[in-house]
């Protein structure tokens, strides 16, 4: 266990709940919520774009102009506006004006193929979909078979761009139709067993969770958020914009994720906080060391999950002295998190994060067996919780819904133990257990321990049928470009790092693994494996001395 390593010149830090009652109480529509702090800060910068800089009080005369633009084209309350766009401003100014309307915006990542995006854009019936000028005829092609069609506007073209588009409307008279309870997101899950689910958040659980995020981070007035996570998922939409608005700080919101422009961006926009997942951690672990720029004043990072390797790089080589890691999913944000003021225990999911204020109940966590009894503390079970940010539910589909609860608790799937200190620490997916031998294998363990050979890209472990019954482990591997990588390699180095009931009896070289859209592994494409079987190594020779 180890404590927050706060700066020694870092001057007194404004308590969260400081921070966000200074624009007095709000009745948990973004309306309220978003125009209180426009008003308070009207010059000060809200969103930094490149070059672009966009006030507070600027982006609230767009979010008008915007709503009547809506209006114009015959948008209405309840309706659903798609989203294939890589980070824009006009993204954030689309999300207010369409929470004043009750408008529900359905963001989609725009690294999706075709068929990808029509099954979204089709369960979602959308009316329209905003676009990136590089998707566009990606994104006709998915709306193509749809009835009716969707209407489709490109928001950031060179000549003429959707902000630019808005600045010419005058704001015209509305009557607000939304309320604390009005769906504002759908947001399409990655799928990991499946089709993708829609998780429909309503806009108070969206503020909530941006407030508590206020929390997670201590962010002050002064904060300079650096955006570079998607904003069709949770992270960037309710952590990083969510975060920035509740606080009142500012968005220095990037296109996309540069590794290599990282340090550099950092530097240039003097930003004092950015969220990354881990994959993104490794591959700035791994880049050049002359792409990092010292001068840089990222003093706080939020990601998950974290090992002591990439904290002691992140600490001494990269000089950023608080990682804070942390859990959540779609349907349930911001559930835990290791305290920024310390402890915090590193391979941890963190304890209970509440919101800064007590009015607002605090999040429950358990871990229960297959009957949902609680566990003893160390023990592994399933983590159930309850939330006042929990969603409302999957879009169309109630069965699914009424699956993911038990007496009020959401299942998460996820399999953990929480200790004696109450930090939480994840185990395995439910479903990404491997049977072998009457014991349960965490897929994620295997996959973490193989997955650390330098010449490993990345790698999934599966369980396919084993000769007598039960399953046996067969690791895909994706060799790094240039590398001699062999079967015999891989197998070997599993022996060094795992226990021989871990050991792969199947080992196979593949050129790419499948992918969900939050790039994740999708281990579930991998089945069933015969193809994987037939081109594998078979140490069950080996295995068996």
């Amino acid at each position: 266990m180890s404590p927050a390593l706060i700066p020694p010149s870092t001057p007194p830090l404004t308590p969260p709940l400081e921070v966000i009652e200074r624009f007095g109480e709000h009745d948990f529509t973004v309306h309220d919520f978003f125009t209180r702090r426009a008003l308070a800060l009207a010059d000060k910068a809200m969103i930094e774009f490149g070059s672009e800089i966009m006030t507070w009080s600027a982006c609230m005369v767009l979010r008008d102009q915007a709503r009547t633009w809506l209006i114009q084209q015959g948008v209405q309350s309840g309706d659903r506006v798609g989203l294939m766009s890589y980070n824009h401003p006009s993204t954030v100014v689309l999300f207010l004006a369409a929470c004043d309307l009750g408008v529900i915006l359905v963001p989609c990542n725009p690294d999706f193929v075709a068929t990808e995006a029509q099954y979204i854009f089709e369960h979602a019936r959308v009316c329209a979909v905003i676009c990136s000028e590089q998707v566009r005829d990606k994104v006709l092609l998915a709306v193509e078979q749809l009835d009716p069609k969707p209407w489709i506007v490109v928001n950031d073209a060179q000549q003429q761009s959707l902000i630019d588009l808005w600045r010419g409307i005058s704001p015209e008279p509305y009557v607000l139709s939304s309320q604390a309870s009005s769906t504002c997101l759908i947001i399409y899950t990655s799928g990991t067993t499946g089709f993708p689910k829609g998780v429909m958040h309503s806009q108070r659980s969206y503020l909530l969770t941006a407030e508590a995020f206020v929390h997670r981070l201590y962010l002050q007035a002064n904060e300079r958020m650096m955006c570079v996570l998607p904003l069709f998922h949770i992270n960037a939409l309710m952590y990083s914009l969510g975060g920035a608005m509740a606080c009142g700080g500012t968005l220095i919101l990037v296109r996309k994720f540069s590794a290599s422009d990282f340090w550099n961006v950092a530097l240039q926009t003097r930003a004092t906080q950015v969220n990354v997942i881990m994959s993104a951690a490794a591959i700035l672990s791994r880049r050049p060391l002359s792409e990092f720029q010292a001068g840089h004043q990222l003093h706080k990072m939020f990601l998950a999950p974290l090992n002591q390797d990439l904290l002691d790089i992140f600490h001494h080589r990269f000089h950023v002295p608080i990682l804070i890691e942390c859990y959540g999913m779609t349907e349930i944000p911001g559930v835990l998190s290791n305290p920024f003021e310390g402890p915090h225990k590193i391979g941890s999911m963190g304890r209970i994060s509440p919101h800064p204020s007590s009015k607002i109940p605090t999040p429950e966590v358990r871990v229960v067996d297959e009957s949902g009894s609680e566990v003893a503390l160390g023990e592994v079970g399933e983590i159930v919780v309850k939330t006042p940010t929990i969603m409302q539910g999957y879009y169309k589909d109630d069965l699914q819904t009424a699956a993911s609860f038990r007496d009020g608790w959401f299942l998460t799937g996820d399999l953990g133990y929480r200790d004696a200190d109450d930090f939480f620490f994840f185990f395995t997916r439910k479903k990404d257990i491997i049977r072998r031998k009457g014991e349960n294998l965490s897929g994620a363990e295997i996959d973490t321990a193989i997955s650390s050979h330098p010449d490993i890209q990345e790698c999934a472990s599966i369980g396919v049928p084993a000769d007598l019954g039960e399953e046996e482990v067969l690791i895909a591997v994706v060799p790094k470009l240039g590398s001699t990588l062999t079967a015999q390699a891989v197998y070997e180095y599993a022996q060094s790092v795992l226990s021989a009931l871990k050991w792969p009896r199947y080992v196979v070289l593949v050129e790419s693994l499948p992918h969900t859209g939050s790039m994740k592994i999708a281990k579930f494409k991998l089945k069933p494996a015969q193809h994987l079987l037939d081109l594998a190594t078979d140490f069950s020779v080996l295995h068996s001395r």
